[in-house]
């Protein structure tokens, strides 16, 4: 089922192709293969800048900093991650954490982002012509001193990689954004058309505050599986994209507004209901009072990740 899922979308991509949506840089690769995987979904306003930011300044060219979104602030994403200090980290990602039973409408919540600025995408065929599995080749290619904070990052994001999923868990690194929505579209395993969603939140963050919840809506309908895509450290764009088997996480598109005047921010999000692999360590249990095994842990995803879902029938 999954690898003709595959080949079906491979066949779409080489298909003449509609007009796409007003969000996607039309012209590219990525974008054309982005319209014939998604038609339902248009780009995303992040993945738009990193596709064209890629395109205008390839980071063959333009040195592009290994950024994270927190230095070392373990966002929840490789569960077995030993935080170098849990309690400092646990405060600095707690406006990303919240309750399951506080995503209810009406309901208010603190929640602040920080500011990010991710690599950009390389073209699919550049991306696959480098190597990606030795650190020395790496900081050579890009010059990244060794022994730099940078190296440590991007030596990170290698061995983050190269191990092993957890047990249940389906797991891949993607160097495109056309191996983004391949690798999910295998973990996924349907022939059903896919959803994607991506926090609607500039760049520059959200600002710690209160936010109160005006809609949720389950990504692609709900119930059919999700596959989140997370940024790593990295010259260019870099995504681990990972599920969990069964239906121990669902996805969903939570709309939040802070104080009046200020506009709604979809925001994309992910909720883990069973966490009994995840170390005690963890900052999510620090932040809301749990333990691995408790009560549900919700995360929203920050600029530019990516979230994918099964599109049920008569759901968008």
């Amino acid at each position: 089922m999954a690898s003709s899922a595959v080949l079906l979308l491979i066949l779409m991509v080489v298909a003449p192709t509609v007009h796409g949506h007003t969000h996607t840089p039309g012209g590219t690769p990525a974008a054309r293969f982005w319209e014939a995987a998604l038609p339902d979904s248009p780009m995303p306003e992040s993945i738009v800048h990193l596709v064209q930011k890629g395109t205008d300044h390839s980071p063959l060219q333009q040195h592009h900093s290994a950024a994270m979104i927190l230095p070392n602030a373990c966002l929840g994403y490789s569960y077995r991650i030993i935080c170098n200090s849990p309690a400092q980290q646990a405060s600095s990602v707690e406006g990303l954490f919240f309750r399951e039973s506080d995503m209810r409408v009406g309901r208010t919540m603190m929640v602040a982002l920080p500011a990010f600025d991710p690599a950009p995408f390389l073209p699919r065929k550049a991306a696959e012509r480098i190597p990606f599995s030795n650190l020395t080749d790496a900081l050579d290619r890009f010059g990244i001193a060794p022994g730099s904070q940078e190296a440590a990052r991007v030596g990170e994001t290698l061995s983050t990689c190269r191990e092993a999923p957890l047990a249940g868990e389906k797991k891949a690194c993607a160097t495109s954004l056309e191996g983004v929505v391949l690798s999910a579209t295998r973990m996924l395993a349907t022939s059903r058309p896919l959803a994607a969603a991506a926090s609607a939140l500039p760049n520059s963050g959200l600002p710690r505050r209160a936010y109160t919840v005006q809609a949720i809506k389950p990504l692609g309908g709900g119930g059919g599986g999700s596959v989140a895509c997370h940024s790593r450290a990295y010259p260019y764009a870099v995504y681990e994209c990972h599920m969990m088997e069964g239906s121990s996480e669902e996805a969903y598109v939570v709309s939040i507004r802070g104080s009046s005047g200020l506009p709604t921010v979809d925001m994309a999000a992910v909720c883990h209901f069973d966490t009994s692999n995840w170390i005690p360590a963890h900052p999510a249990f620090k932040i809301l009072g749990t333990h691995p095994g408790g009560s549900p842990v919700c995360h929203f995803l920050p600029y530019a990740d990516l979230m994918f879902g099964v599109k049920l029938a008569n759901n968008a």
